[in-house]
């Protein structure tokens, strides 16, 4: 529990804010709770944070004491204060981040931010990267970033709002133009903010619905994607003008936004098709919204006359004839001479009518023409080379988001299809029990099925309820194209892909809706990309013969020639990592993408993986540009997508400023590697077989210590439902989708989710490091040589570095002194004891061996700041977690369960996650 606290100069103003703002929260406490309050939460304070300067059993024993004998009112109140400085301090952290942006932004040319934009152009300079290369880069350039709802945020977000406003206005204080008039209103506006944080309830009252998942999602492209993307691209396209002068650049749109909220159906009871439709009106909705405003301010500044301007002819005739065809003259735009304004008047009528009647623009296309139309008159008497940018970022809007603002994808378990196609070909007599095939039988019938025109659906036919559902999902996505356009639904993904036949079983349910149709004359028309999902250790490992399979076969071939020859399969990081453990899913996971990648090299096929990270550790998480840069290099030129799961949205996406930081350093990281892989620079894509053979060897030492525990000991699963807070998360209302696939008590059915949320929560944070020590140490230890090569993978393979610095992460993150008060959870004190010392003695491994690697002294001395940050977190969660396990205790014996005893149970939780930045 000790650590050794460093500080770097860089934090001092950091400090000042986290200092200014426990003042306030200091007083706030003195005007609600008197300073009894505020003297408890100090005294708790302070004895935390002695323990971790210098651990003293006496000081332990004091601060356990002090907790079990708070009263119910006081106790409730201490919650509340220690979780709500976790969201000063999140908010106050944000407000750095943008600070020191802004402190490179100001310095001279010599100093460049690193992984941005800047350094990126620079480093293609200096290595004298000619611009038909860069070009042909950016040609093929695609990263695109999914959000999805689970695990939904588990901050309210009204909670989230304060937390933007705080963090706005410490950014305004730093401001040293202000005037005291000035300084002292904003001051005053901070207080009353975080008066506001501690008049909230933290806790949702009701689990939040599929659509306050959509509506949740859609605020962050409302008030930062759709401003955001377009500036990316903006600045890339200035900065390549500026490093590369004399070459007319072009930067097509490589970066998209997409959604799984309102589309994911897996294991999700509650995504009906009637609530992807609503979905989808509610994103096209949105889309209209936000280009009127856009055109509003553009009308207000384009006010030019032709009688000071030369206006296109072009411009003035289809003026005159919009007019006329879609606006009476009493809607027209009342002075002729602005012609600009007479068609944005005629663009915003037509906007207003779009998905109700013909006068409405029948495509986002349609609009892009009249938007070109408008700037190339304006180039007739703009100066060269200074268009209006206002113009031509509504213009790169349109072109992003289209009317359907993002493509949605619909997920689904293939357990689910082939149960419908089992009762659809059993009415039609192709097949008596489908299921009941093999593996060669399912595909024989399936191609059949495929290669013949006719239907296999009868129309009034009496189908079970979850068949009929099944197929309305995919009228319901044929619907939506026909209204949205085919981009606002472009992939559907076969959860558990574990056959080639799961796949197909999925372009059969879209023959019959008319998304896949084979013609008389044999050709085909296929509307919907499919890609699997490889989730389990056995399904990575089976991967690429599934894949290989459906590449030989002429009617897969078919479909993939109308999708430009090219496969999205989606690897998932969660369900690989429970199965066995961080190190190997990791492994798996890379291996995986080689194999496939090179299996489909040999057939033609590009191939887009699709990376199912969530934001936690355990499940894949961390920096999106080093998510980037840990992939095998050779799979980046085909494109990039990436799950951005709920939780992490608030984090990386709040502020503006922030959200472009992010972006700005997954594009440059992203722009170089693909530049690198062009030019052939990678020397054997950056690893070494050596490198291979020794993960080879590390992993499985890893999965055999992962498995021995977590599947072969027998009482493992005792100990984690008891000694973690694993059935109370079940209380707190963070997502629509349960918290188990099927009502059972089993291991596979648990989800991935509350696994790594209820050990984070015991600072345990078990998925995110066990067993990786063991089979680190075990390669290291068998040649003095091995320590050295492990050293060298570390400084020269990224895939080796973003692996160990995540371990270092998760040890810093857990806490095995907290951890251990967990134990008197658990009602067999043997099964604790030993599994506790299983884990511990484990945790001692990863943390030595880690060490040798990297070189270092304590845990994640290269990064100061995030050291920092969970240092100065550590004594407000310790509290926290002794408070937990006291509560979970009493609640646990009650026979009726108490609500209040509840809520204070969910309180612990919610400020415990808000402390350590991750639910699951």
């Amino acid at each position: 529990m000790t650590t050794r606290i460093e500080t770097n100069d860089s934090s001092i103003p950091l400090r000042r804010d986290v200092k200014s703002l426990g003042h306030i929260l200091g007083e706030i406490l003195i005007h609600h709770g008197g300073t009894e309050l505020l003297e408890k939460v100090e005294k708790l304070r302070m004895m935390a944070k002695s323990l971790r300067t210098s651990f003293d059993e006496e000081t332990y024993k004091e601060l356990k004491e002090e907790i079990v004998n708070l009263d119910t009112p006081m106790r409730k109140q201490v919650i509340r204060a220690f979780s709500i400085y976790f969201h000063l301090i999140n908010a106050a952290e944000s407000n750095h981040r943008i600070r020191r942006r802004r402190e490179y932004q100001l310095q001279d040319n010599q100093v460049v931010q690193p992984a941005s934009i800047e350094s990126a152009l620079l480093s293609l300079k200096e290595n004298e990267i000619d611009v038909d290369t860069i070009q042909n880069v950016l040609n093929t350039l695609s990263l695109e970033l999914i959000i999805t709802a689970h695990p939904t945020e588990a901050t309210k977000r009204s909670v989230i709002e304060i937390q933007k406003r705080i963090a706005t206005i410490l950014k305004s204080l730093d401001n040293k133009m202000l005037t005291k008039k000035e300084r002292k209103k904003l001051e005053e506006s901070l207080l009353n903010e975080v008066t506001i944080l501690w008049q909230t309830d933290e806790l949702r009252h009701r689990k939040p619905t599929v659509m306050d998942e959509v509506r949740n999602g859609l605020y962050y492209f409302d008030q930062t994607f759709f401003d955001v993307l377009p500036e990316i691209h903006q600045d890339l396209e200035e900065g390549l003008s500026e490093q590369f002068p004399g070459y007319k650049w072009e930067v097509p749109n490589f970066l998209r936004f997409g959604s799984w909220i309102g589309g994911d159906r897996d294991g999700n009871p509650n995504v009906t098709p009637e609530v992807t439709w609503e979905t989808l009106e509610k994103q096209r909705e949105l889309a209209l919204k936000k280009y009127k405003e856009a055109l509003i301010e553009v009308m207000k500044r384009f006010s030019h006359s032709t009688t000071r301007t030369e206006v296109s002819e072009e411009l003035i005739a289809n003026v005159e004839k919009d007019e006329a065809a879609y606006m009476g003259s009493d809607k027209q735009w009342p002075v002729e001479n602005e012609v600009y304004r007479r068609k944005i008047a005629v663009i915003l009528t037509r906007l207003k009518e779009v998905g109700k009647s013909d006068i409405g623009y029948q495509s986002s296309e349609e609009l892009l023409e009249d938007l070109y139309m408008i700037q190339r008159s304006m180039s007739k008497h703009q100066p060269a080379n200074r268009q209006l940018k206002m113009l031509k970022k509504l213009i790169r809007q349109v072109q992003l988001f289209g009317f359907h603002l993002a493509t949605l994808d619909i997920r689904n378990h293939s357990g689910e299809h082939e149960a419908a196609i089992t009762e659809i070909l059993a009415k039609v007599k192709v097949a008596e029990n489908y299921a009941a095939l093999s593996e060669e039988e399912k595909i024989k019938t399936l191609e059949t099925v495929l290669k013949d025109p006719r239907p296999v659906l009868l129309l009034n036919e009496d189908y079970s309820k979850e068949t009929q559902e099944m197929i309305k999902v995919f009228t319901m996505i044929k619907k939506a194209h026909d209204t949205f356009g085919k981009k606002s639904i472009l992939v559907y993904l076969v959860s558990m892909t574990q056959s080639a036949s799961d796949l197909l079983e999925v372009l059969v349910l879209a023959k019959e809706a008319g998304i896949y149709r084979l013609h008389a004359d044999g050709t085909v028309e296929s509307h919907l990309n499919v890609a699997p999902l490889l989730e389990t250790i056995d399904d990575l490992t089976a991967g690429p013969k599934i894949m290989e399979k459906l590449f030989n076969m002429d009617v897969y071939r078919n479909h993939l020639t109308i999708h430009g020859d090219s496969q999205e399969i989606m690897l998932g990081y969660s369900d690989g990592s429970k199965d066995g453990g961080t190190l190997t899913a990791n492994w798996k996971l890379y291996k995986a993408q080689l194999e496939i990648h090179d299996m489909a090299k040999r057939y033609g096929i590009g191939l887009k993986f699709f990376h199912g990270r969530g934001g936690s550790l355990g499940r894949g998480g961390g920096p999106l540009n080093r998510s980037i840069l840990s992939q095998p290099a050779e799979t980046l030129g085909e494109g990039v997508k990436i799950t951005e799961q709920g939780e992490v949205l608030s984090s990386r996406y709040l502020l503006e400023d922030i959200a472009y930081r992010s972006l700005e350093q997954a594009t440059s990281t992203l722009l170089e590697a693909s530049v690198n892989l062009a030019k052939g620079s990678e020397q054997q894509h950056l690893r070494e077989t050596v490198w291979e053979k020794a993960m080879e060897e590390i992993s499985a030492v890893s999965l055999k210590k992962y498995q021995s525990l977590v599947f072969e000991d027998p009482d493992f699963l005792t100990y984690f439902t008891e000694a973690t807070p694993l059935n109370e998360l079940a209380e707190l209302n963070i997502g629509s989708r349960p918290m188990k696939r099927k009502n059972r008590n089993r291991f596979e059915d648990l989800r991935a989710i509350p696994w790594v949320f209820a050990w984070t929560q015991s600072r345990q944070l078990l998925p995110g490091w066990y067993a990786a020590g063991s089979g680190l140490e075990s390669f290291a230890s068998k040649d003095e040589e091995n320590l050295k090569l492990l050293q060298r993978m570390y400084e020269e393979w990224p895939f080796f570095r973003s692996t160990i610095d995540n371990l270092q992460m998760a040890l810093m993150k857990a806490d095995i002194t907290t951890a251990k008060e967990y134990t008197d959870l658990v009602k067999d004190k043997q099964i604790a004891d030993r599994i506790f010392g299983n884990i511990v003695e484990e945790y001692e491994v990863t943390k030595a061996i880690l060490l040798k690697i990297t070189g270092d002294e304590e845990l994640l001395d290269h990064t100061p700041n995030i050291k920092e940050s969970v240092h100065r977190r550590n004594p407000y969660v310790d509290p926290l977690n002794f408070l937990q396990v006291e509560l979970i205790k009493e609640l646990r014996e009650q026979e009726e369960p108490n609500e209040e005893l509840l809520t204070e149970v969910l309180l612990t939780i919610s400020g415990i996650a808000a402390g350590l930045r991750n639910t699951g």
